[in-house]
């Protein structure tokens, strides 16, 4: 559900009457994870790497309240769902959106995002959840190993956005530049510090008794 709620009563009162008018308020903030743990897991168990992403990218929000904020123009937003929403190629050559709810349960994220990616490739139709949930845009630039991404500011869709092209592959492990884009009306510093943490930790705990 997506509710408009005043700024004021949250703790981001501060910070929107500092950065609701700024001409650029996104942050961007480049972090190199350790993937190692969950290449494995996508070999040994048949599972697609962007997905597993896009489910960690989740989970690791889940549990901060900032990720449920969305500043929109004068208005702030508050969530009570997060969805992952990773660009896909169509058939056509182009490209889509497609918003997935994000689950707790692997398994069950991971047969909506083959569902709704395959529909939406097929079908070259976005499949858009912004009404209805907090959306973390994702995008997958796996033809190459990337340094650095910095997205385009969009007025309009100020969502948070994890861009990563393809992991790099060592003696004794996987790494991954990680771009993690965000409104700074939406959260700080130590909220994105926290965020990237829980990322690896999520990572690093792939396989385990969830």
């Amino acid at each position: 559900m997506k509710t408009v709620i005043n700024p004021k009563e949250t703790s981001r009162r501060d910070a929107f009457a500092r950065w609701m008018s700024s001409p650029m308020p996104m942050v961007t903030v480049v972090k190199t994870i350790d993937v190692t743990k969950a290449v494995k897991y996508c070999k040994k168990h048949g599972k697609s790497f962007n997905m597993l992403m896009c489910w960690c990218i989740g989970k690791a929000a889940s549990g901060i309240n900032e990720f449920y904020y969305l500043p929109v123009e004068d208005k702030m937003y508050r969530f009570d769902e997060i969805a992952i929403g990773p660009v896909v190629k169509n058939k056509e050559g182009g490209i889509n959106f497609c918003d997935i709810p994000y689950h707790e349960d692997l398994e069950q994220f991971d047969a909506e995002y083959r569902e709704n990616t395959t529909k939406v490739a097929s079908r070259c139709e976005n499949l858009y959840l912004e009404d209805k949930m907090m959306v973390i845009g994702t995008s997958a630039i796996i033809q190459m190993e990337l340094d650095c991404i910095v997205n385009q500011y969009v007025k309009g869709f100020n969502n948070p956005m994890v861009i990563w092209g393809k992991y790099r592959k060592g003696w004794l492990k996987t790494t991954l530049p990680v771009s993690f884009q965000f409104h700074h009306v939406q959260m700080d510093g130590e909220h994105v510090v926290t965020f990237l943490k829980r990322l690896q930790e999520t990572i690093n705990g792939i396989g385990k008794s969830r």
